[in-house]
């Protein structure tokens, strides 16, 4: 019997695989939608599993959300009550608002609730409600710092690292732009005079 479910469990992750290559960042909340979660418009998701409750998972409008972010919406650890309690189960919803960017590897606890304008640097735990206009970071996840004073470091840095010679047409973007191919090149090259003693 335990080899059958296993081999019912391979069959299952297999077919969500598959499944999920026929996505993309920008198409991903299509397939997100019918599994159950509440997702905005204008999103960038690196196609993502969502735990075994993604109705309790909601993600606002224009949100990003990297490779190899956890959803936990279960609270496994009270296996430790079972023989105390044998039914017991807890869930707690996750709840990402707008305008938000969720780092690599970030695990997302249950009962927690993303500010809008917040950053959640990768590889952090988040256990705890982030407030809005918040960069947090860390095991746990805690605060770091406003997310309008990391915009003016981070614009700081782009204009001493950002290629002078770069071509983007009126209303583009970096990655929108006709030229991004060549504007890429031009940033590679740009990248390693500015880091070549780094790299040495």
């Amino acid at each position: 019997m335990e080899l059958l479910s296993l081999f019912r469990e391979v069959r299952h992750r297999i077919r969500r695989s598959l499944e999920l290559r026929k996505y993309n960042p920008y198409t991903i909340a299509e397939y997100l939608r019918k599994t159950g979660v509440q997702v905005g418009e204008g999103c960038f998701i690196v196609p993502t599993v969502t735990g075994t409750e993604p109705y309790l998972v909601k993600i606002g409008n224009h949100v990003a959300i990297a490779a190899g972010v956890r959803f936990i919406t279960h609270d496994g650890a009270v296996w430790v009550f079972r023989e105390e309690e044998p039914d017991i189960q807890v869930f707690g919803p996750i709840v990402i608002e707008d305008n938000c960017i969720i780092g690599q590897h970030a695990l997302l606890c249950p009962n927690i609730r993303i500010g809008r304008n917040s950053i959640v640097a990768a590889g952090s735990v988040v256990i705890a409600d982030v407030p809005p206009n918040t960069f947090v970071m860390g095991v746990p996840a805690r605060p770091f710092g406003s997310v309008e004073k990391y915009r003016q470091k981070s614009v700081q840095r782009w204009m001493e690292q950002r290629p002078p010679d770069v071509v983007i047409e009126e209303g583009a973007n970096w990655w929108n732009s006709r030229n991004f191919e060549a504007n890429r090149e031009k940033l590679r090259r740009h990248l390693l005079e500015v880091f070549k003693d780094r790299l040495a």
